[in-house]
């Protein structure tokens, strides 16, 4: 695991993650977080037009693929809201994106004491439903909180565009008796998470 330093304020910024990077989730006082956040947020990049630069809003969504023994067995995204477990809660579909740097368009929650035995890992991923490529995407990122005191955790933060329509951004994994987070920021094509599973696998 990489050696990464933290930030102090409480609630301030975390440890900023790059790509492959994995950071063990405990409280910044030391002992095991029982709730997260993975919040997403993005911008739609101006782009110049006869009339000047313009914006056109950006329908992202977020899911959080539950593996047990790398096979898939429950998906949390803006059709299930809820995994069937009940451990894993998505905060409801954002069509149009706009935070950015600021606070988080799209959450999913993870009550991790309640996610069961079986399930070793959750790999969050952010899918363009429109169909727009991260070209027209800016500021893009994902953070961990940490549920209980809002203390960011972690954040990994999307570089440039390209031409794809997906992001396999963060696995949450079992380490241990803990849980770590992964920056993938792996880019991938498709509408939904369905589309992804070819992509997710070699990351598990």
């Amino acid at each position: 695991m990489a050696d990464v330093s933290r930030g102090s304020a409480p609630g301030g910024p975390g440890v900023n993650l790059s790509k492959g990077q994995a950071i063990s989730l405990e409280k910044r006082g030391g002992g095991t977080l029982t709730a997260v956040r993975m919040g997403l947020g993005w911008q739609a990049a101006p782009r110049r037009g006869l009339f000047g630069s313009r914006t056109r809003e950006i329908d992202l969504d977020a899911s959080a693929v539950l593996f047990a023994d790398k096979q898939p067995v429950d998906v949390v995204f803006f059709r299930h809201l809820v995994s069937d477990d009940g451990s894993v809660r998505h905060t409801g579909d954002n069509l149009v994106g706009g935070a950015g740097q600021g606070g988080d368009d799209e959450a999913i929650l993870v009550d991790l004491q309640r996610v069961p035995v079986h399930i070793d890992q959750i790999v969050f991923t952010v899918n363009s439903f429109t169909g727009q490529t991260f070209q027209e995407v800016q500021n893009a990122f994902c953070r961990i909180v940490d549920e209980t005191n809002g203390d960011e955790l972690a954040r990994y933060t999307l570089d440039g565009g390209g031409q794809y329509t997906a992001q396999i951004m963060a696995k949450v994994h079992r380490a241990g008796a803990g849980w770590q987070m992964t920056a993938l920021g792996n880019p991938a094509n498709g509408r939904t998470f369905q589309d992804l599973m070819p992509a997710i696998l070699p990351h598990l």
